[in-house]
């Protein structure tokens, strides 16, 4: 056996094709900032830097504490919470799911984005995915042996995909199209008429249409994210992720649902069915609280008013530095087209957010960890308070300046 083959052997190929490392560059990056005495302003992993709301964590705390909590919960997710889940959706979207047949609870959305391909889609199948995107998206195909076929999100488009300019081909193969609005690492909107034209084109070409719907309580300036089941039945062709992690700040907890087409939510609550055994049920109760919280008095007073706040304040502030970026209309992210200084020095993404680090320790994400349309971006993530948040902006105000 020769060197290189042995030092695989443990190694499944399909891991080579999970994307970028560039969290695991970045993290590395911020240790060797840190080490040299930096005082690291990390605006780099999406991770809210508040907590739940106390009655959250009462009831959580509450929970761990009862002795019959520790079963094994039900791999589906209780009733309780499916329930809950189902009547917050009305309550939100003005849409009714079957808590029983259209919603599936999932240990954060990210659970069920890394395995609904495995649970929907047979080897050699294609899928449509966002680029630049989260990156499961692309990662989830590659475990389950499905081609991508990546659709591309451009600045002259809004970043809104140009759903005519999809070969037919592609749709003629396609098994999903996964669409995510307001984006990951695009915030930008998506309105009803253009998921009612994306629901069209599905029924034309027999497409399950898979939205990301995580960051559907952040957007600004009294826009309030839509969710694809809107649509006139957009249930016989769609499905949606929703998380708590971004919206209630409960994103160590690890809790999210899945709902929509029951064929679809049936065939990934079979493959979880022999996986895992669902969500610690006190996570459940805490999650139970937050939809009654958000359906309660201060409904419609949720998270996004705090990070409109910072986006305001953050964009003002690197204005203030001569680096005029885009405002995102909902999300926590900043996405960012690199400064005319940074092509000055002869720096693309990946060295533009190394540099950044190592000489005024600002942790960003290079765009192309997001796909290939993502070169020349950089992603800034609003996770710290907003005095942080201007400090950062000056520190890149300096580093543009090469002081």
């Amino acid at each position: 056996m020769s060197i290189s083959n042995s030092q695989n052997k443990w190694r499944a190929q399909r891991l080579s094709r999970l994307g970028s490392s560039i969290f695991q560059d970045v993290a590395a990056w911020k240790v060797e900032a840190a080490a040299s005495g930096a005082d690291v302003i990390d605006l780099g992993i999406g991770s809210p830097d508040r907590g739940p709301a106390p009655e959250i964590r009462r009831v959580l705390s509450e929970a761990v504490l009862r002795e019959d909590s520790y079963a094994y919960p039900s791999s589906e997710g209780g009733l309780a919470f499916r329930r809950k889940a189902a009547e917050w959706m009305d309550f939100r979207f003005g849409v009714e799911v079957d808590p029983e047949t259209e919603l599936l609870s999932l240990m954060g959305s990210q659970d069920g984005l890394s395995h609904l391909a495995l649970a929907v889609c047979n080897p050699g199948d294609l899928a449509i995915v966002p680029d630049p995107g989260y990156p499961i998206y692309s990662g989830a195909l590659a475990v389950a042996g499905v081609e991508k076929w990546p659709l591309p999100l451009k600045a002259e488009n809004g970043f809104l995909p140009d759903q005519d300019a999809i070969p037919a081909e592609v749709l003629e193969r396609a098994s999903f199209i996964l669409l995510n609005f307001p984006g990951n690492p695009v915030s930008v909107k998506a309105d009803l008429a253009f998921f009612e034209r994306l629901i069209a084109l599905a029924r034309r070409w027999d497409l399950l249409v898979v939205h990301d719907l995580a960051y559907s309580e952040m957007g600004f300036d009294g826009y309030r994210p839509v969710s694809i089941l809107q649509v006139p039945g957009a249930r016989e062709t769609a499905v949606e992720f929703h998380s708590f992690s971004k919206s209630f700040n409960m994103a160590g907890c690890r809790m999210g649902f899945l709902t929509g087409n029951a064929e679809a939510v049936g065939a990934l609550r079979s493959l979880k069915g022999n996986i895992d055994y669902g969500v610690f049920e006190p996570v459940q109760e805490a999650a139970i609280s937050a939809l009654d919280l958000a359906m309660g008095p201060k409904a419609g007073e949720g998270v996004g008013a705090l990070y409109e706040r910072r986006r305001d304040r953050f964009i003002a502030a690197l204005g203030d530095e001569g680096w005029n970026v885009p405002k995102p209309a909902a999300t926590m992210f900043v996405w960012a087209p690199l400064p005319a200084a940074a092509a000055a020095r002869g720096l693309d993404s990946r060295g533009f957010a190394r540099e950044l680090l190592l000489a005024k320790g600002v942790a960003v994400i290079p765009g192309d960890a997001f796909g290939e349309e993502g070169r020349g971006f950089v992603r800034i993530a609003l996770v710290e308070d907003e005095e942080r948040l201007v400090e950062a902006a000056r520190r890149i105000g300096a580093f543009l300046r090469g002081a």
